[in-house]
C-alpha cells in the first residue's frame, strides 16, 4: 500500500511538494476510486457525479504524465477546464471532487492533501434560470385546459411546483400516500435532493390540494401507494412520470402561455416559489425551509436578486431625465 512519506515544503509559497507518487495505471485508479466511494458512503447519483468528475482529473494526469501531483497541478487543471470552455458550475464540481479525493488520500495515508487550499471557479450570484411573476404564473395556470385528465394532471402538478417549490425528482418520487395532515394543515412529505427517505414536510395550500384531489378523483385512483402523478400516454398509461416527462410538461405549459425562453425551464417553478415567497413577506428562514436549502447562503441569492430588481435608483434617474 502506498504510504505518505515526508514531503518537502516549497520555500517561497509554503506549498506541499510530495516525495511519493500516484500510480496512474487504470487498474490502480479504479481501485482508488472504489475505495474512495466506499469511504464517502454517497447516494448512487452522487457516486456517478464523482466518478465522472474524477475521471476527467485522472485523464488529465495521464495526458500530462503527472505522477506526483501538487497544488500547482490542481490549479493548472482548473485553468485547463476553463480553457476548454467548461461552465463555472462544472469546473466547481470537478474541483470539489478532486479536493474530496485528496482529503481522503491523506486520511488514508496514501497521499498528502495537495488540493486543500485550491479554490473552485468563481460563481455568479445570479441564477441561470428566470422566474415567473405572480401574474405570469397565474397566466400559465389559466392557459391549461382542465377538461381532460391530462389537463387536470398538468394543472395540479404545475400549481404544486409553483407554490411549494418542488424539484422534478421530488414530484416524480411522490406517492398519493405522501399527502398527510399535520395539525390543522394538509402537508406533503417529500424525498429531497440527496435524501434516502421522505423526511421533509411542506404545507400544502388549499388551492393545491383542491387541484390534486380533483385530478385524483378524475383518475379514479384508489391505491394510496400509487404515484401521485402518472402518465396518460398510450404506451405508459398509469406509470410514474419520469423527471424528463415532468420537465417537458412544464416547458410546454410555459410555451403554450407565450413564455418561450431558454431561461424558463421546469426549475423556474422552484425559483418562482422562492422569489414570490420573499416578495410577499416571508423571512429568509421561512423561504429556506420551504425550499429545503441546507445552507441559507443559497436562499440569500434570491434576496440579492430581488433587492437588485426592486432598486428604484434607475427609475429615479429616468424621472430626472424625462421630467425636464
Amino acid at each position: 500500500m502506498m504510504m505518505i512519506k515526508p514531503s518537502r515544503i516549497q520555500p517561497n509559497t509554503g506549498a506541499i511538494i510530495p516525495t511519493n507518487t500516484l500510480d496512474t495505471s487504470q487498474s490502480s485508479l479504479d481501485d482508488l476510486f472504489n475505495r474512495f466511494v466506499a469511504f464517502i458512503d454517497a447516494t448512487p447519483s452522487t457516486v456517478r457525479t464523482y466518478r465522472a468528475s474524477l475521471r476527467q482529473w485522472f485523464k488529465y494526469m495521464q495526458a500530462n504524465s503527472i505522477t506526483r501531483p501538487t497544488m500547482d497541478s490542481v490549479r493548472s487543471y482548473r485553468s485547463y477546464l476553463k480553457a476548454t470552455g467548461k461552465k463555472p458550475t462544472t469546473i466547481q464540481n470537478y474541483v470539489i471532487a478532486v479536493k474530496q479525493f485528496f482529503k481522503w488520500t491523506e486520511a488514508e495515508g496514501l497521499y498528502p492533501d495537495i488540493a486543500r487550499n485550491v479554490k473552485g471557479a468563481k460563481l455568479s450570484r445570479n441564477f441561470k434560470k428566470d422566474y415567473l411573476t405572480s401574474k405570469q404564473a397565474k397566466h400559465v395556470l389559466d392557459t391549461i385546459d382542465q377538461s381532460t385528465l391530462k389537463g387536470k394532471r398538468d394543472y395540479a402538478m404545475l400549481v404544486l411546483m409553483l407554490t411549494m417549490g418542488l424539484r422534478c425528482i421530488e414530484v416524480s418520487r411522490a406517492n398519493i400516500e405522501d399527502i398527510r395532515t399535520s395539525g390543522d394543515a394538509t402537508v406533503l412529505y417529500v424525498q429531497g435532493k440527496g435524501h434516502t427517505e421522505k423526511d421533509a414536510m411542506i404545507k400544502m395550500p388549499a388551492p393545491v390540494e383542491t387541484a390534486i384531489r380533483d385530478y385524483l378523483s378524475q383518475r379514479k385512483a384508489t391505491d394510496l401507494k400509487q404515484p401521485l402523478f402518472t402518465s396518460t400516454s398510450h404506451n405508459n398509461y398509469g406509470k410514474r412520470l419520469t423527471t424528463r416527462s415532468i420537465s417537458g410538461t412544464v416547458k410546454q405549459s410555459f410555451i403554450n402561455a407565450g413564455y418561450n425562453s431558454p431561461r424558463l425551464t421546469a426549475h423556474s417553478t422552484r425559483h418562482t416559489a422562492g422569489s414570490l415567497s420573499l416578495l410577499n413577506g416571508a423571512t429568509l428562514q421561512e423561504t429556506q425551509e420551504l425550499l429545503r436549502h441546507q445552507n441559507i447562503q443559497t436562499t440569500e441569492i434570491y434576496a440579492h436578486n430581488i433587492t437588485a430588481s426592486t432598486n428604484p435608483a434607475s427609475d429615479d434617474v429616468a424621472s430626472a431625465i424625462f421630467s425636464k
